[in-house]
């Protein structure tokens, strides 16, 4: 029997308990932030090559948040696609009121 998550909406559950830590969650969402800038600026500048420090800086800031702070394995290497789409929707809920950086306030 797998014991893989079968819908988006169990994997948010799991998600969000993979990121109780408030450094992390900081963390996370500095990534994302600069990972919005760096396109941001990788397509009015037209960088090219360039564009490989988008997934090395959202990666980075959270595989930091991961590895010293929650002690733990990021999402990422089990549900790619899922753990990528609840990174900008926790970044989303953070930016407009719905979460805290401090998950004991959700």
């Amino acid at each position: 029997m797998s014991d893989r998550i079968k819908t988006y909406s169990e994997f948010y559950k799991f998600y969000l308990t993979e990121h109780r830590n408030r450094t992390s969650r900081t963390l996370h969402f500095v990534g994302t932030f600069l990972v919005f800038i760096i396109i941001a600026i990788a397509i009015y500048f037209g960088w090219g090559w360039k564009w490989f420090l988008v997934p090395v800086v959202g990666y980075g800031f959270a595989w930091v948040g991961h590895a010293f702070f929650e002690k733990n394995k990021p999402a990422t290497f089990r549900y790619p696609l899922w753990s990528l789409i609840s990174d900008f929707k926790l970044f989303f809920e953070i930016l407009f009121g719905k979460r805290s950086l401090d998950s004991t306030k959700d």
